[in-house]
Protein backbone atom coordinates (compact mmCIF):
# COMPACT_ATOMS: atom_id res chain seq x y z
CA UNK A 1 0.00 0.00 0.00
CA UNK A 2 1.30 3.35 -0.81
CA UNK A 3 1.87 5.99 1.52
CA UNK A 4 -0.92 9.16 1.37
CA UNK A 5 0.73 12.30 0.04
CA UNK A 6 1.32 14.97 2.28
CA UNK A 7 0.89 18.41 1.15
CA UNK A 8 2.92 20.86 3.10
CA UNK A 9 1.79 24.79 2.60
CA UNK A 10 4.98 27.29 3.48
CA UNK A 11 5.71 31.08 2.09
CA UNK A 12 8.73 32.91 0.76
CA UNK A 13 11.15 33.73 2.73
CA UNK A 14 12.25 33.80 6.74
CA UNK A 15 9.93 31.51 7.36
CA UNK A 16 10.57 29.01 4.76
CA UNK A 17 14.49 29.25 5.39
CA UNK A 18 13.84 28.65 9.39
CA UNK A 19 11.96 25.69 8.73
CA UNK A 20 14.07 24.21 6.60
CA UNK A 21 15.91 22.82 9.58
CA UNK A 22 12.89 21.47 10.83
CA UNK A 23 12.12 19.52 7.96
CA UNK A 24 15.79 17.96 7.88
CA UNK A 25 15.26 16.62 11.10
CA UNK A 26 11.76 14.83 9.69
CA UNK A 27 14.25 13.34 7.23
CA UNK A 28 12.62 15.66 4.75
CA UNK A 29 14.52 17.79 2.01
CA UNK A 30 13.26 20.32 -0.58
CA UNK A 31 15.04 19.50 -3.85
CA UNK A 32 14.38 22.98 -4.99
CA UNK A 33 15.30 26.77 -4.13
CA UNK A 34 12.45 28.75 -4.36
CA UNK A 35 14.26 31.86 -5.40
CA UNK A 36 15.42 30.39 -8.22
CA UNK A 37 12.49 27.94 -9.26
CA UNK A 38 9.40 29.14 -10.64
CA UNK A 39 7.58 26.32 -9.79
CA UNK A 40 4.75 26.51 -7.02
CA UNK A 41 4.42 22.85 -6.12
CA UNK A 42 8.22 21.68 -4.99
CA UNK A 43 9.30 18.05 -4.66
CA UNK A 44 11.17 16.42 -1.72
CA UNK A 45 13.55 13.95 -1.47
CA UNK A 46 10.21 11.81 0.02
CA UNK A 47 7.77 10.51 -2.84
CA UNK A 48 4.99 11.39 -0.37
CA UNK A 49 5.76 14.64 0.49
CA UNK A 50 5.37 17.69 -1.74
CA UNK A 51 5.69 21.73 -0.69
CA UNK A 52 3.15 24.10 -1.59
CA UNK A 53 4.27 27.68 -1.62
CA UNK A 54 1.36 30.49 -0.75
CA UNK A 55 1.38 33.79 0.17
CA UNK A 56 1.63 34.15 3.81
CA UNK A 57 -1.53 35.11 4.49
CA UNK A 58 -2.97 32.17 2.33
CA UNK A 59 -1.57 29.59 4.56
CA UNK A 60 -4.37 28.97 6.99
CA UNK A 61 -6.71 29.11 4.50
CA UNK A 62 -5.01 26.50 2.36
CA UNK A 63 -5.11 24.28 5.55
CA UNK A 64 -8.34 24.60 6.54
CA UNK A 65 -9.57 23.65 3.23
CA UNK A 66 -7.64 21.15 2.35
CA UNK A 67 -5.58 22.16 -0.41
CA UNK A 68 -2.56 21.54 2.14
CA UNK A 69 -2.69 19.13 4.89
CA UNK A 70 -0.22 21.04 7.12
CA UNK A 71 1.49 24.48 7.11
CA UNK A 72 3.46 26.86 8.81
CA UNK A 73 2.19 30.29 9.66
CA UNK A 74 2.88 33.33 11.84
CA UNK A 75 0.68 33.64 14.44
CA UNK A 76 -0.27 36.74 13.00
CA UNK A 77 -1.84 35.71 10.51
CA UNK A 78 -3.43 32.95 12.20
CA UNK A 79 -5.10 35.49 15.10
CA UNK A 80 -6.42 37.45 11.57
CA UNK A 81 -7.43 34.48 9.69
CA UNK A 82 -9.23 33.30 12.81
CA UNK A 83 -7.52 30.01 13.05
CA UNK A 84 -11.50 28.19 12.47
CA UNK A 85 -10.56 24.46 11.35
CA UNK A 86 -7.34 24.26 12.20
CA UNK A 87 -5.60 21.97 14.78
CA UNK A 88 -2.55 24.17 16.20
CA UNK A 89 -0.09 21.19 17.78
CA UNK A 90 3.13 22.88 18.03
CA UNK A 91 4.61 26.69 18.37
CA UNK A 92 7.76 26.53 16.22
CA UNK A 93 9.98 29.06 18.05
CA UNK A 94 10.89 30.80 14.54
CA UNK A 95 10.55 33.77 12.40
CA UNK A 96 10.30 35.75 15.59
CA UNK A 97 8.94 39.19 15.81
CA UNK A 98 6.48 41.83 17.34
CA UNK A 99 3.51 43.36 16.97
CA UNK A 100 3.82 47.20 17.55
CA UNK A 101 2.37 50.66 17.39
CA UNK A 102 4.59 52.89 15.66
CA UNK A 103 4.04 56.71 14.86
CA UNK A 104 6.09 59.87 13.67
CA UNK A 105 8.64 60.92 15.87
CA UNK A 106 7.06 64.52 16.59
CA UNK A 107 3.54 63.24 16.74
CA UNK A 108 2.77 62.77 20.85
CA UNK A 109 1.12 59.36 20.99
CA UNK A 110 0.74 59.64 24.90
CA UNK A 111 -1.96 62.61 24.16
CA UNK A 112 -3.26 61.00 21.57
CA UNK A 113 -4.54 57.98 23.02
CA UNK A 114 -6.06 59.58 26.33
CA UNK A 115 -9.35 57.51 27.02
CA UNK A 116 -11.56 58.68 24.83
CA UNK A 117 -9.28 59.81 21.62
CA UNK A 118 -10.09 58.87 18.24
CA UNK A 119 -7.21 57.75 16.21
CA UNK A 120 -6.59 56.73 12.48
CA UNK A 121 -4.41 53.64 12.31
CA UNK A 122 -3.16 52.17 9.23
CA UNK A 123 -2.54 48.92 9.45
CA UNK A 124 -3.28 45.38 7.70
CA UNK A 125 -3.34 43.55 11.28
CA UNK A 126 -7.20 45.34 11.81
CA UNK A 127 -8.41 42.54 14.15
CA UNK A 128 -5.34 42.55 16.70
CA UNK A 129 -5.02 46.52 16.47
CA UNK A 130 -9.21 47.20 16.56
CA UNK A 131 -8.46 44.48 19.69
CA UNK A 132 -5.95 46.21 21.31
CA UNK A 133 -7.08 49.57 20.95
CA UNK A 134 -10.16 48.59 22.26
CA UNK A 135 -8.75 47.66 25.61
CA UNK A 136 -7.23 51.10 26.09
CA UNK A 137 -10.61 52.87 25.32
CA UNK A 138 -8.93 54.78 22.38
CA UNK A 139 -11.57 54.87 19.31
CA UNK A 140 -10.01 53.87 15.94
CA UNK A 141 -10.54 54.37 12.20
CA UNK A 142 -8.80 51.63 10.57
CA UNK A 143 -7.37 52.06 7.07
CA UNK A 144 -5.93 48.66 5.81
CA UNK A 145 -3.27 48.73 3.78
CA UNK A 146 -1.27 45.69 2.51
CA UNK A 147 2.22 46.89 2.09
CA UNK A 148 4.74 50.18 3.16
CA UNK A 149 2.73 50.79 5.96
CA UNK A 150 5.37 53.04 6.95
CA UNK A 151 4.46 56.35 4.79
CA UNK A 152 1.03 56.40 5.93
CA UNK A 153 1.87 58.65 8.58
CA UNK A 154 4.21 60.23 6.78
CA UNK A 155 1.95 61.65 4.31
CA UNK A 156 -1.01 62.37 6.62
CA UNK A 157 -3.04 58.75 6.07
CA UNK A 158 -2.87 57.95 9.47
CA UNK A 159 -1.75 58.96 12.42
CA UNK A 160 -0.06 55.10 13.27
CA UNK A 161 0.85 52.30 11.94
CA UNK A 162 0.39 48.76 13.67
CA UNK A 163 3.00 46.28 12.00
CA UNK A 164 5.39 43.49 12.11
CA UNK A 165 8.26 44.74 13.67
CA UNK A 166 11.49 42.90 13.54
CA UNK A 167 15.21 44.74 13.94
CA UNK A 168 12.87 48.38 14.08
CA UNK A 169 15.75 49.41 11.26
CA UNK A 170 12.98 50.12 8.49
CA UNK A 171 10.86 52.17 11.28
CA UNK A 172 14.15 54.30 12.01
CA UNK A 173 14.93 54.93 8.60
CA UNK A 174 11.65 56.48 7.75
CA UNK A 175 11.54 58.32 11.10
CA UNK A 176 8.96 56.48 12.61
CA UNK A 177 9.50 55.03 16.67
CA UNK A 178 7.70 52.49 18.59
CA UNK A 179 5.44 53.57 20.76
CA UNK A 180 3.42 49.96 21.92
CA UNK A 181 4.15 46.70 22.05
CA UNK A 182 1.76 44.68 21.23
CA UNK A 183 2.53 41.15 21.15
CA UNK A 184 5.53 38.65 19.98
CA UNK A 185 4.78 36.78 16.95
CA UNK A 186 6.91 33.32 16.25
CA UNK A 187 5.36 30.67 13.50
CA UNK A 188 3.40 27.47 14.44
CA UNK A 189 2.44 24.50 12.87
CA UNK A 190 -1.16 24.15 11.38
CA UNK A 191 -2.92 21.17 10.59
CA UNK A 192 -6.29 20.17 8.83
CA UNK A 193 -8.63 18.31 10.90
CA UNK A 194 -9.68 15.93 8.02
CA UNK A 195 -6.01 15.00 7.29
CA UNK A 196 -5.19 14.13 10.67
CA UNK A 197 -7.56 11.55 10.91
CA UNK A 198 -7.53 10.06 7.63
CA UNK A 199 -3.14 10.78 7.24
CA UNK A 200 -2.77 10.35 11.18
CA UNK A 201 0.05 7.97 11.07
CA UNK A 202 2.43 10.30 8.66
CA UNK A 203 1.36 13.35 10.43
CA UNK A 204 2.01 12.70 13.38
CA UNK A 205 5.83 11.59 12.82
CA UNK A 206 6.16 15.12 10.98
CA UNK A 207 4.70 16.75 13.89
CA UNK A 208 6.83 14.40 16.21
CA UNK A 209 9.96 15.30 14.18
CA UNK A 210 9.41 18.99 14.62
CA UNK A 211 8.73 19.17 18.16
CA UNK A 212 12.03 17.72 19.38
CA UNK A 213 13.51 19.77 16.63
CA UNK A 214 12.01 23.26 17.79
CA UNK A 215 14.27 25.17 19.59
CA UNK A 216 14.35 26.09 23.14
CA UNK A 217 12.56 28.92 24.60
CA UNK A 218 14.84 32.10 25.53
CA UNK A 219 13.92 34.85 27.63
Amino acid sequence: MTNPTITLALSKGRIFEETLPLLAAAGIEVLEDPEKSRKLILPTNRPDVRVVLVRATDVPTYVEYGGADIGVTGKDTLIEHGGQGLFQPLDLRIAKCRVSVAVRSDFDYERAVKQGARLKVATKYTSIARDFFATKGVHVDMVKLYGSMELAPLTGLADAIVDLVSTGNTLKANHLVEVERIMDISSCLVVNQAALKLKQAPLRRIIDAFASAVPPETN
